[in-house]
């Protein structure tokens, strides 16, 4: 199943918790903090302003610095995604 987004919206793929911290402790999986780093898997035509499309900031397979609340988790075919307006991406990593 693919994901269209609308408007401003953003579907973004997280990246995986950090396994160890930097001294080398391993860290329990219920005590990993979700990162708030992700890659861009899809991006919306951009929002409508006085009847133009806005260009968006981002594309597809940009790595992002997002919001810690922003977003709507989901679930398809076993994947996990996140549904995230523009706004709420702080960054992209270059």
């Amino acid at each position: 199943m693919k994901l269209r987004p609308l408007g401003d919206r953003v579907v973004l793929k997280r990246d995986d918790a950090e396994e160890k911290t930097a001294s080398g402790l391993f860290i329990a999986g219920t005590a990993k903090e979700q990162p708030q780093f992700g890659r861009v898997v899809a991006v919306g035509p951009g929002a409508l302003a006085e009847g133009k499309r806005q260009p968006m900031d981002v594309k597809e397979g940009d790595k992002v610095f997002f919001s810690r609340f922003g977003g709507t988790e989901i679930k398809i075919d076993g994947e996990e995604y996140i549904v995230i307006g523009q706004s709420d991406i702080l960054a992209v990593i270059e």
